[in-house]
This record gives C-alpha cells, structure tokens and sequence, in this order.
C-alpha cells in the first residue's frame, strides 16, 4: 500500500512509535526512526526493520525539545527519500504531581515534546506533502485529548491541544489530498505507562496493583490494555485510499472510556 512513499514517525525507538514504524514498513515505505535510547537496541531496531521488511529504515537522533534538528530531521528524510508521505507525531514524555507542586521544566519539556514538536514537524513537511499532492498526517494523542485526569496538567493539556492543532490542519488542507487524524489511545501498556506508575502511587498513596487496576484501567469498561499493533493497524488504516475522506478526525481508541 506504501511502496515507494515514506513515513517518518517520532518517538519510535520502542512502544506504539516502533510499532507504528514497523506497520509503515510492513505495508512497503521506507521509514525514519527517531527517538532516545541505548544506541546498540535502536541499531538491533532499525537493522531488523531493513531485514525483515525490505525497506530502508534510517535514524534520526533530533531532539523534539530542538526545533532546528526538528526541522533537519524532515530535510534529511527528503533529500534521502525525495518525500515524508507520512508524517506521525508520537514522541510523548510524562509527569505526574499535583499542579502546585508541578516543577516548571517538566512542563515545558512536556508541551514541547508533546505538542510544540508536532507543530514543527507538520510545518517543515507540509511543503513537499503540497507539492507532491498527497499526504498523510496521523498524530498519537490520547484519550486525555478528549478528557482529563488529576495530577497530569501538562500532558493533559498537551494532548489537548493536539486535537486542536489536528482540527486546524486538516481544514487548511483539505482540498489538497493531505489528510491530518489524531488517534486517541487509552492506556496502552509501554514504557511510558510503566515509567509513570511509581509517581502515581505516590501521588495517590496507591500499590502498583491498585494503580493498574483503579487508576489505569478502572476508566476502561474492557478492562484490557490497548496493544501497540491495534494503534499501529489504526494508523495504517489512515493512510489507505479506503481512509481518504476521513480528515480532521479525533478517533478514541480506549475500550470505551470516552464514550461514558
């Protein structure tokens, strides 16, 4: 389906970011990993992707809180691959406190790295997307873009203000076969959802099991964790031609938390 096109997806070096680039590549693009990590696993990553999918797979280091290596991220990808077809914004970090005692740098590196990075990354690729008269914009949000939970006023917000920012892209380029979807996952277990568990049982005075149960999932009527390759299908979906007429979609994936 995505032969000779390219998808660059951040925050891919492990949990939905991987899968979603291991998706892109199982359906023939050639991808832009990106992401932190221990530089002998994103080799194993990025290496297996090339072996077992028979693209190219190439790894960018920028960092999200950087608009400049932002922006020579996308440059580089076009100049490799003449494109980024498919842009998805997934780099994600999280912090958990009460709003009074929220340390400032964690806010700022949450909504850089979870909102601002996903406007830079849309502007520098929306000119080749223009010019090559097709796009495909999927951004990982949240369930949290649509409600919210205590003591995660930074992400929150963030993912708030994805939705908006998804809304508004997609109007401006609505006649120019580029379409813009937000994917709003419940909790999925990853990394980033295991990181946070220990601030949360301070936060609320909880054990792990009680958090996992009463916290994670207590708001998802299945009772089941969301799975990074259901995302990854999702995102896929979005950028087949049976998917074109959806744009400007804020789409819950959360086993029916927001439908409540």
């Amino acid at each position: 389906m995505l032969a000779n096109k390219t998808a660059a997806v951040t925050g891919s070096t492990s949990g939905i970011g991987l899968a979603l680039a291991r998706a892109y590549a199982a359906q023939g693009a050639n991808v832009v990993i990106n992401g932190f990590g221990e530089a002998e696993a994103i080799e194993k990553e990025r290496a297996g992707i090339e072996r077992e999918f028979g693209v190219q797979c190439r790894y960018s280091p920028a960092d999200m809180t950087k608009p400049d290596e932002i922006a020579a991220m996308i440059a580089d990808a076009e100049r490799e691959f003449g494109a980024v077809d498919v842009l998805c914004n997934n780099a994600g970090i999280q912090h958990v406190s009460p709003i009074d005692e929220f340390p400032i740098e964690k806010w700022d590196a949450i909504i850089a790295i979870n909102l601002s990075s996903s406007f830079h990354t849309i502007r520098a690729a929306l000119p080749g997307m223009k010019r090559k008269g097709w796009g495909r914009i999927v951004n990982t949000a949240s369930a949290h873009a649509l409600v919210a939970s205590p003591f995660k006023s930074a992400y929150v917000a963030a993912k708030h203000g994805i939705a908006g920012l998804t809304k508004t892209v997609a109007l401006e380029v609505a006649q120019q076969n580029i379409t813009v979807n937000a994917i709003c996952p419940g909790y999925v277990w990853t990394p980033l959802v295991e990181r946070q568990i220990p601030d949360t049982m301070k936060a609320r005075n909880m054990t792990e099991e009680q958090v996992k149960r009463d916290v994670l999932l207590a708001a998802q009527p299945t009772k089941q964790f969301v799975t990074v390759d259901q995302v990854a299908a999702l995102a896929v979906f979005l950028c087949s031609d049976a998917a074109s007429a959806i744009t400007g979609a804020i789409l819950p994936m959360d086993g029916g938390w927001t439908a409540q």
